[in-house]
């Protein structure tokens, strides 16, 4: 079970995402050190990326590749820096009509 600080930062991350957005159809779901980042779409939810706190408010991001595998994106920051560079990078990713 995620800790309450674990859902905290993953309710943080997901109220940026909707404002960067402009929608409320990205969720994220903390898991262990991470907070993944997913995308309902239909019938199904795809796990689009994942940021990982890697010191105290600094986090670094991967992008889930069409293999599955993570691969990392460039850059850390805080969460709402990184959350920021996330949205920029895979903006495609974020469109509700995909």
């Amino acid at each position: 079970m995620p800790t309450s600080d674990a859902q905290r930062k993953a309710a943080e991350l997901q109220r940026q995402l909707a404002a960067l957005t402009g929608h409320d159809q990205a969720t994220v779901k903390p898991y262990g050190k991470h907070l993944l980042v997913q995308m309902q779409r239909d019938d199904t939810v795809d796990t689009i990326a994942r940021l990982t706190e890697v010191g105290r408010n600094i986090y670094t991001s991967a992008f889930r590749s069409h293999t599955g595998r993570w691969e990392p994106l460039p850059g850390t920051g805080n969460l709402a820096e990184t959350t920021d560079l996330v949205v920029s990078l895979l903006a495609p990713y974020f469109n509700p009509d995909i």
